[in-house]
Order: structure tokens, then sequence, then C-alpha cells
């Protein structure tokens, strides 16, 4: 471990990651962010813009980290998700949570990636030596003789074909492709345009233990997400328990209470295994509810949802994790909390949602992570659209707040977030 002190910050590196300590300006105070005086501006007339308003006569004054505000992968808005650079910037955003996504990779070591098979699009894999170790090489896109794309471009490279010293070898991007790529360059493209590769060239991907290590010295706390594995089970002798059972050791391992760790996963069974065999962080176990993909699910019929509320808070399940459509409808004209919102809190479920900032430009309606308020959504409640522009995502954020009761919400840009938290003094 080397400690270098310039100035009022001093540099830390442990376990070959660098992470600034500020000694008169903390990390964990958030200063004027011109996105969020966008959005305040950008808002329609009423109480909540004269509220958020009235907090920017503050913006020279720190603002306080806190952990209804949560770093999703970090800052991916405009840094590569689970990266040390987006982690840094979610942190000095406020965050007081930061994700990272936990799978494995050929040695069955811990890594902070979204998903087992997302190094193409993630990182520079492609470029490297590593892509012939790739489970399926890089194709061209084909056209026909007109010009019309036939079968996109395509490629899958998993965590799970490379060890991690060759995952520690790699650097992060933004997450994208171009499925009209002829070529690799070409495909590594085609990042959103409301989103940004300045900061992309360079990008420090981290292993789960070395993600613990920086939110340490960040001061923040931690969501670790148990991806699926995209790999028959159990891989080389590692069983999915093995799988979960090491995530938590490794935190414990590293002196991390359970009262700062938000475990979590879309597999019940794994939420079940914490809850069991390690209740110390069974106890804050975050059931991530991904069941919108089932076609025998609506969330708003209660008679569909297997488990059921009560089923959950039975087994011991206390947080509850939707997207934030999930939790909200539209009722004369207003956003108001969803049926499915309602029952999980009379249930006794604490409710965390996602994903704020990850839909692009609202103008017309926004996308998936709106869709009970844009018409999208099928057999809405309303078919109107209430969200016509960037600053509705935060009446929005105000409903999830105040009448769904959150306790926390992901976002791709925390300041935003941590913004709103400190103006209604929120923790």
């Amino acid at each position: 471990m080397l400690l270098f002190v310039t100035g009022c910050a001093s540099l830390l590196v442990t376990d070959g990651v660098s992470v600034k300590r500020y000694e008169k300006k903390p990390v964990s105070r958030l200063q004027s962010d011109a996105r969020l005086l966008y959005l305040i501006r950008d808002m329609d007339p009423g109480l909540l813009k004269k509220k958020l308003e009235s907090c920017t006569v503050d913006l020279v004054d720190p603002f306080k980290r806190t952990d209804f505000s949560i770093g999703h992968r970090g800052a991916p808005l405009m840094f590569p998700e689970h990266t040390l650079e987006s982690y840094e910037a979610a942190a000095r955003m406020g965050a007081g949570i930061i994700e990272c996504d936990v799978t494995f990779t050929q040695d069955r070591e811990l890594v902070c990636r979204h998903s087992q098979c997302d190094l193409h699009t993630t990182t520079n894999i492609l470029e490297t030596e590593l892509a012939d170790k790739c489970t399926a090489p890089f194709q061209p896109a084909i056209f026909d003789a007109d010009g019309n794309l036939i079968t996109p471009a395509s490629a899958q490279c998993c965590t799970s074909d490379i060890t991690l010293a060759e995952f520690k070898s790699l650097k992060g991007k933004m997450d994208a492709s171009n499925p009209r790529a002829a070529t690799v360059a070409g495909y590594m493209k085609g990042t959103a345009d409301w989103r940004t590769d300045l900061y992309t060239t360079r990008g420090t991907l981290l292993t789960h233990k070395e993600s613990i290590a920086l939110f340490k010295k960040l001061g923040v706390k931690m969501t670790p997400e148990l991806k699926p594995p995209s790999v028959p089970m159990p891989f080389d002798g590692f069983s999915q328990e093995d799988y979960a059972q090491k995530m938590i050791e490794e935190y414990r391992e590293s002196g991390v209470r359970a009262s700062k760790v938000w475990a979590q996963s879309f597999n019940i069974n794994d939420v079940l295994y914490w809850i069991q065999s390690e209740p110390d962080f069974g106890k804050q176990a975050v059931y991530l509810d991904g069941r919108y993909d089932d076609p025998a699910f609506d969330h708003r019929n209660p008679a569909t949802w297997s488990p059921s509320m009560e089923q959950l808070i039975g087994d011991g399940v206390q947080i509850i994790a939707p997207p934030m459509w999930m939790l909200l409808e539209i009722e004369g004209g207003d956003i108001v909390p969803s049926r499915y919102a309602k029952s999980a809190k009379d249930a006794g479920l604490d409710i965390i949602t996602w994903t704020f900032e990850r839909d692009g430009p609202l103008t017309s309606g926004g996308g998936w992570y709106f869709q009970t308020l844009n018409g999208q959504n099928p057999n809405p409640v309303a078919p109107d659209n209430i969200i016509n522009n960037d600053g509705d995502m935060l009446n929005a954020l105000h409903v999830l707040a105040k009448d769904v009761g959150i306790t926390g919400i992901f976002s791709d840009w925390p300041a935003t977030v941590t913004y709103y938290a400190n103006c209604m003094n929120l923790k």
C-alpha cells in the first residue's frame, strides 16, 4: 500500500487501485451540477419546480451524501459502467450506495460486469488478442443487393471465456455496438448520441474485491448484484450456492459490516439462500422483481403475483426492487402510486427502484422506464402521455419519494437524485 500526499488530497494505492482521498473537500460532497439545473429549468411551472429552484441558492455550499442516491453501475450516463472512473464519479455526485454487478471469470474469480457475456460491447476485447477466446467471434453485418440489413453484426465475449489476469488487461468503454458494422472498429462504436465517449479511452476494470476496497476508501455503502450465469452451472465444480456464498465471503474477508451491504438478485432462490445461510447479510437482501418478462405476470393484478407480497414477507424478504414504471400510474392526469406499489407497502416491504436518468431525452415520452406514464405499456390504465420534456422526470421522482415511499433509487447520473434528496431533506 502506498500513500502520496499532494496539497489537500492524498492518493492511496491498494490492490492495484488508486483512490483519491480529499482532506479538505470530501468526495462525499456535491456542488453545482449543470445537468440538474437544466432539468429544473425544463420543468413545467408548479410548486415542485419552485421548491427545487429555491434550493439552487445553496449550490455554493456542499451537499451531503445520501443513501437515497444509488450509483447504478457508477455513473454510466457519461462514464463506462463498472469502471474505477465511473465509480469515482458517482461518489463525487453524492451517491451513498454504489453498485457492482457481480459475475465470474474462467478461473472462478468475481468481477464487476453487468452481464457475464457483455465484454464485446463494454470493453475493447475485440481489438485485442483475447478476441480469439470469445464464445462467438465477430461477424460483420450482411446486406442484400439493395443495401437492406439482413443479418446484424454480432459477437459474444464472456468473462467466463478468460482468466482474471486476462480480464484485468482490458479497458472499459461505453456499452454500445453498431449492428451495421463491417469491421471490428465499426462494431465497437454506436454510443447513443445523448451519452458521450469523452471519458472512454482507458476505463479501468475492477474485480469485486477491488470494488470493495475502492468503496471503503470512498466512504460509500455497497449493493452487489449476483448476475445470472450465462454458462451451465455448476461451472467446473462451481455451483450457484458457491457463487452466492463467495460474493458474501469477500465482504466478510474485507471487514465490511453487513449493515453496509445490500446484496441483490433477480433470482429469488439467491435471496432466500442469503436469508437462510447468511442471516446478517440476508436482512438487507434485495429481491429484484423481473417478473414483467413473464407473460402470466401483470403488475396491476395481484392474482398473478407469485410469490405474493405476503409470501415474500413470510419468507423473510424485506426489500423488493421493481423497475420504476411498475410503481407509477396516471390518474386524473396526475402521476400516482400503482396498485403494486400500494400492495408492497401494505405488506411491509421496503421499496428500492431503478433506473433514473437511463431513458435518454424525454421529449417524446421516454422509453421503457416511463412506460406507464407515456402510453407505451400494454393495456394502460390511461393511454395518455404525461411525459413530454426532460424536467418531467423530476415529477416522477417526487411521487416515488413522497407518495410511493421508496427508500432509494438507482441512477445513471446520481447528482440529480442527490440534489433532490438534499433539497427535500431525505436521508
